[in-house]
């Protein structure tokens, strides 16, 4: 009876954790983007600070950097969207006669009428605009909570020491060693996603601009920088991009042999990115299963929309971590790892030098 009291006290816990994330996330998705994102500059702020400069400048310094980075980015895609725009008039004139086919077809097929059809698009037109509404006050929110990750970034950097103190001060004297490796940890599992990611992330840029390059793509950089980009969410955010490409391929009017040629670059892609770029850039990453980090980008997404699904790995990797630490969470840090965890540069480069390392062994002696 305990345990089942003891199991709904549990449930009811993390419906109330999770409905307070939900009502509270304008302020929680900034604080907790910004945390994320300046754990991946502590290591250069301390090398900063060790050549000399003070803790406020050191800090400011990442941030430079940080916003410098996705200038460059933004600036690439702009430059790429550029010579896509000079394509717009061909690509709305294909656009419309693929139109014009469909509502025939519609007509033929389904008996619906050219009249209509056009009441549906008349009322659909009355919907976009409030779309576009809701778009423009949704980029008014972005441009805000993109000031505030950045305070938060350098505000984060700044009193990292203070808040560590703070979290050591939660816990008694003889925990202390054990939560400040917790902490520790923590924060590496932060930066070796993010790292690797960012340089998952540019080998895709590569990969995807010499693909789509081959298979005959208009302004082919600007569709690689943002596949490579949607990377940042897992499993969805590679799928969509691709997905946009391809209408991107029909609108500029490619034939069948353009368009599986682009999905054959995705596959391609995929299996690359699957079996040699993983693990061999980002290897160990956060040791999580593929079940639960499908579920926490769902939870993520259903409680903080894409924000959370960009966050969703690395929490859970923290999370992952704390629960190896404590014995009594030590079952569910089993329950979220893999079955076999990955270990540290135990990609496919190791793999492929041991093999090598044992045919030398196996050659008989001159």
């Amino acid at each position: 009876m305990r345990k089942l009291q003891r199991s709904v006290y549990v449930l009811l816990l993390l419906f109330l954790a999770f409905g307070g994330l939900y009502f509270a996330k304008p302020f929680l998705v900034p604080l907790a983007l910004a945390a994320v994102f300046s754990m991946l500059f502590i290591r250069l702020c301390n090398w900063f600070e060790r050549k000399g400069l003070s803790r406020g400048v050191s800090a400011f310094f990442c941030l430079l950097i940080f916003v410098l980075a996705a200038c460059v980015v933004a600036g690439l895609l702009y430059w790429q969207l550029g010579s896509l725009t000079e394509n717009i008039d061909g690509m709305k004139k294909r656009l419309t006669e693929m139109l014009g086919r469909a509502r025939e077809w519609v007509n033929s097929k389904a008996g619906i009428s050219y009249g209509q059809q056009q009441k549906l698009i008349k009322e659909g037109n009355g919907q976009a605009g409030n779309m576009l509404a809701g778009f423009a006050g949704g980029l008014f929110s972005v441009g805000v909570n993109t000031v505030l990750v950045l305070v938060y970034m350098y505000l984060c950097l700044f009193y990292r020491s203070h808040i560590k103190q703070f979290i050591l001060k939660l816990v008694p004297d003889d925990q202390e060693t054990k939560t400040r490796e917790i902490v520790h940890e923590a924060g590496r599992v932060a930066q070796r996603y993010l790292s690797g990611l960012g340089a998952m992330i540019g080998m895709l840029w590569v990969l995807y601009g010499i693909g789509f390059s081959i298979a005959g793509v208009e302004s082919a950089l600007f569709f690689a920088v943002l596949c490579g980009l949607l990377e940042i969410v897992p499993f969805v955010g590679n799928l969509a991009g691709n997905t946009i490409t391809v209408l991107a391929v029909i609108g500029q009017g490619g034939d069948t042999t353009m368009i599986l040629s682009v999905i054959g670059v995705y596959f391609v892609v995929q299996f690359l990115q699957t079996y040699i770029l993983e693990p061999l850039i980002v290897g160990e990453q956060v040791n999580i299963n593929p079940l639960f980090t499908i579920m926490g980008i769902v939870l993520g997404e259903a409680v903080w929309g894409v924000a959370g699904m960009i966050l969703a790995i690395p929490l859970l990797g923290i999370l992952k971590i704390v629960c190896d630490r404590v014995p009594a969470l030590k079952p569910y840090g089993f329950l979220i790892g893999p079955e076999k965890p990955w270990k540290r540069n135990d990609g496919l480069l190791k793999k492929i030098t041991k093999l090598f390392r044992k045919s030398e062994k196996e050659e008989p002696a001159a």
